[in-house]
């Protein structure tokens, strides 16, 4: 059975090391890691191998939460070449690494975070969830290299701030490209890879995400709204909600009075 929590990291910097293989998970807010001097910034779609006894430093944001899995190095997994799983387990704590976790991964991390918060004293059901990660993860790293470092520059939560800072103007794929440093073919690739869904899907999902938002906690005007977040007109507005979320302005504005 493996050890996982969830942690808040200090926001100054700490150093230590263990006898014992970490895994480092984002699971809220930004971090930062470097062990024996190979740096590694986690956000919620990045996580960190850290192997038994390496040195690292480590810091957080005032936001963040970690996902931090212990596995014992004498474990059979890891000490006995016998074991069926051993090849895949010892290469994945064969160096510091730093892994791009894709959409079911992280969608699997946040679930478990979710039931670690749900159950805090259910310990064997968290060892249960870690070891799911554990080996979703050897398997993206030992399989299909999925996670290797800078197997490409795109961050999801990078991504995911530049859309809402600039959801009032038209944002182009050439945009988004730009800001991970990659051509648009190879954007288009990576984007529906790490996330699950097209970039123009992605951005729909923010605007109609912020206008529900604004139409559920603020007096705005549908129109006001309908220009923040970047749909042309109020009727665009009505017509994408009505069609993606099968809801109106006038509903979501509705129910917000009445709580």
């Amino acid at each position: 059975m493996l050890d996982a929590r969830l942690l808040k990291l200090p926001t100054s910097s700490h150093q230590h090391r263990h006898e014992h293989h970490q895994i480092v998970v984002g699971v809220q807010g930004e971090a930062d890691l470097s062990v024996d001097g190979t740096g590694s910034h986690l956000d919620t779609w990045k996580a960190c191998l850290v192997p038994t006894e390496a040195r690292h430093d480590y810091c957080g944001d005032h936001q963040n939460h970690v996902m931090v899995i212990n596995l014992d190095p004498s474990s059979s997994v890891v000490s006995t070449p016998h074991h069926a799983d051993y090849e895949r387990m010892v290469r994945v704590f064969e160096k510091p690494l730093t892994v791009h976790m894709d959409s079911r991964l992280q969608g699997l991390v946040q679930f478990a975070a979710s039931e670690f918060d749900r159950a805090p004293g259910n310990l064997a059901m968290h060892g249960h969830l870690a070891a799911s990660i554990l080996y979703c993860m050897a398997d993206r790293i030992v399989d299909r290299n999925v996670g290797m470092p800078n197997r490409h520059s795109l961050s999801p939560d990078t991504i995911q701030r530049y859309v809402k800072a600039n959801l009032h103007r038209k944002i182009t794929v050439q945009d988004l490209a730009s800001e991970s440093c990659l051509s648009v073919s190879r954007f288009h690739e990576v984007f529906r890879e790490v996330v699950g869904t097209t970039p123009h899907q992605f951005l729909l999902q923010a605007r109609l995400n912020q206008a529900a938002h604004l139409l559920a906690s603020t007096q705005l005007s549908v129109s006001e709204i309908s220009y923040r977040v970047g749909f042309s007109s109020q009727s665009a507005l009505t017509n994408a909600l009505r069609k993606h979320k099968g809801t109106t302005p006038s509903r979501l504005q509705v129910s917000d009075n009445v709580a």
